[in-house]
C-alpha cells in the first residue's frame, strides 16, 4: 500500500546531514565558475577575432603568411603538451562518459589542465581567422572545471563523477549559447541518454546557474537577435522541405567527410596528415587563407556576423559562400586545431536557407534561414532536439518551433542514411586510441625465435 510522503520526515532528512549541503554548495561553485570560464573564453574570442579582422582590414594580404603560421603552432602546441585539447572538445566529453573507458583515465579528455589549454588554443584559432566556433569547445571547458569538484566531495556523495560531466557539457553549451533550456536538452540526447534520479535536480540546477551567468554578462538577449517570422501557409511547404532536405544531405556529407577525416581513414592526404602533421596543419591554414581573400574575408572565424546580415536582409552573399565556407570548416577541422563546429554549421545552414529563399522570390527568408540552421546542425550532430532548441533561442523564433522541430528532425533523418553520428564516431575512436595505449606491450617469451619478435612500429 502507497503511504503519502511525510513532509516533516523528509524535511528532517534533508537536513540531518551538512555534508550533503556542503557538497551540493561545491557542485553550485563549481558551476558558477564553469560559467564564469565560458564567459572569459567568450570575451577573450570576440576579442582577438576583431583584431583580426582589423589586422585583416589593413593587411588582407598577410594572412596568407600569418594564418599558416599560427595554425602550423597550435597543432605544433597541441600535439606536444595537450593531445586531448585537439577538436570539437564534444567527442572528447562523450568518451570520458563511455562506459568502456576505464574512470582513471577520463584525465585524458576533461581536467582543469585541458580546460585552460582549450581557452588558449582557441582563441589563438580565432587570431589565425579560422572557421571554428567556441560552443563546442566551452563544453570540454565546462566540464574540465566541473570535473575538478570531485576532489573536494565526500567519499559517500551520490554525485559521481559521470553527473559532473554531464553537468559541465549542458553548462557549457547554456552558457556559450545563453541557451539554458538547450542546456539540458543537449545533456539528455548527446552526453547521457538520461538524467539519474537522485542528481537530476542538482544537474539542472548547475546547468542553469551556468548560463544565469552568461545572461547577466551578455544580457537576456538572443543571440541573433528577434527574427521577423512572416505568416507560414501552405505556400511555405515546397521551400521549407527543399531546406529541409538540401540541409539533411549536405550535413551528413559533412559529418561523413569529418569522420573519414578524422579518425586516419586510408588516404594519401591522411598519411602524409599523420606523418607530418604540423606541415598539414600549415597547409591547411594557407589553404583557408585563400579561401578568406577570395570571399572578402566572409568565410573567417564563426560566421555568426554573416548570419545576422541574412537574417536582416542585408547579406550580399552568392551560394559561392556557403561552399566555400563548408570547404573552411572541414579544413579546419581536419588540421587538428582545437576549434568547434556548431557556429559554423549554423553558418552554412543559413546560406542554404538563403538561397532557396532567393530561389523561391518569396517573403520567407528569415524563416527559411533559420530552418536552414537547424536543419543543418541537426544533420550534422544528428541530435535534432538540441539543435532545434537551440536555433529557435538564439532567433527568439518561438512562432516557429513546429516548423523547426520538423526541419531538424526531416533533416537529421536523411543525415542517418549517409553517415553515422559524427560525435559518437570520434568518441570510439578516442576511446580505442585511449584503451589501446594503456595497455602494457608484452615482451616476447626469452626462449621465442627472432623471426617471432614483434617487428619495430613504422613512424
Amino acid at each position: 500500500m502507497n503511504h503519502e510522503p511525510d513532509f516533516l520526515e523528509h524535511l528532517r532528512a534533508e537536513l540531518s546531514s551538512g555534508r550533503i549541503w556542503l557538497d551540493r554548495a561545491i557542485v553550485l561553485g563549481y558551476a558558477i565558475a564553469a560559467g564564469l570560464f565560458v564567459v572569459g573564453f567568450t570575451l577573450a574570442s570576440d576579442w582577438v577575432f576583431g583584431a583580426f579582422h582589423r589586422f585583416y582590414a589593413a593587411w588582407p594580404w598577410a594572412v596568407l603568411l600569418t594564418t599558416p603560421a599560427i595554425t602550423a603552432g597550435i597543432v605544433w602546441c597541441t600535439l606536444r603538451f595537450f593531445p586531448g585539447a585537439g577538436g570539437s572538445g564534444i567527442p572528447q566529453i562523450k568518451a570520458a562518459l563511455h562506459p568502456a573507458l576505464p574512470e582513471e583515465r577520463r584525465f585524458l579528455f576533461a581536467s582543469l589542465r585541458l580546460t585552460v589549454a582549450k581557452i588558449g588554443l582557441g582563441v589563438a584559432g580565432f587570431a589565425a581567422g579560422l572557421s571554428i566556433g567556441r560552443e563546442g569547445p566551452s563544453v570540454q571547458v565546462a566540464a574540465g572545471v566541473m570535473q575538478h569538484a570531485r576532489r573536494w566531495l565526500s567519499p559517500q556523495t551520490p554525485i559521481d563523477g559521470r553527473a559532473l560531466l554531464v553537468a559541465g557539457g549542458a553548462a557549457g553549451i547554456a552558457a556559450a549559447f545563453n541557451a539554458p533550456l538547450a542546456g539540458v536538452v543537449f545533456a539528455i540526447e548527446e552526453l547521457s541518454g538520461r538524467l539519474e534520479a537522485r542528481s537530476s535536480g542538482l544537474i539542472i540546477t548547475a546547468i542553469v546557474l551556468a548560463g544565469l551567468v552568461a545572461v547577466s554578462v551578455f544580457g537576456n538577449a538572443s543571440y541573433f537577435g528577434v527574427i521577423r517570422v512572416p505568416r507560414l501557409g501552405w505556400d511555405a511547404l515546397g521551400p521549407g522541405l527543399l531546406v529541409a532536405l538540401l540541409s539533411g544531405a549536405a550535413g551528413g556529407l559533412f559529418a561523413r567527410l569529418l569522420s573519414a577525416s578524422l579518425t586516419g581513414a586510408p588516404g594519401r592526404l591522411n598519411r602524409w596528415r599523420a606523418r607530418f602533421p604540423v606541415r598539414f596543419a600549415a597547409a591547411g591554414g594557407l589553404a583557408i587563407a585563400v579561401i578568406g581573400l577570395v570571399t572578402g574575408g566572409a568565410t573567417f572565424g564563426a560566421g555568426s556576423e554573416a548570419v545576422k546580415q541574412m537574417l536582416q536582409g542585408h547579406d550580399e552573399l552568392t551560394p559561392l559562400y556557403t561552399v566555400l565556407k563548408f570547404v573552411a570548416t572541414w579544413l579546419t577541422a581536419w588540421c587538428g586545431v582545437p576549434g568547434g563546429i556548431f557556429a559554423p554549421s549554423l553558418s552554412i545552414g543559413a546560406g542554404i536557407g538563403d538561397a532557396v529563399a532567393r530561389l523561391a522570390s518569396s517573403d520567407l527568408g528569415p524563416a527559411l534561414i533559420a530552418m536552414g540552421m537547424a536543419g543543418f546542425l541537426a544533420a550534422v550532430t544528428q541530435a535534432p532536439l538540441t539543435a532545434f532548441i537551440i536555433v529557435m533561442e538564439m532567433v527568439d523564433g518561438h512562432a516557429m518551433v513546429l516548423s523547426l522541430m520538423a526541419a531538424a528532425l526531416l533533416a537529421s533523418l536523411v543525415s542517418r542514411m549517409i553517415s553515422r553520428p559524427l560525435y559518437e564516431t570520434l568518441a570510439e575512436f578516442m576511446v580505442g586510441r585511449a584503451i589501446a595505449a594503456s595497455k602494457p606491450v608484452r615482451p616476447p617469451a626469452p626462449d621465442a625465435p627472432a623471426a617471432s619478435a614483434p617487428s619495430s612500429p613504422s613512424p
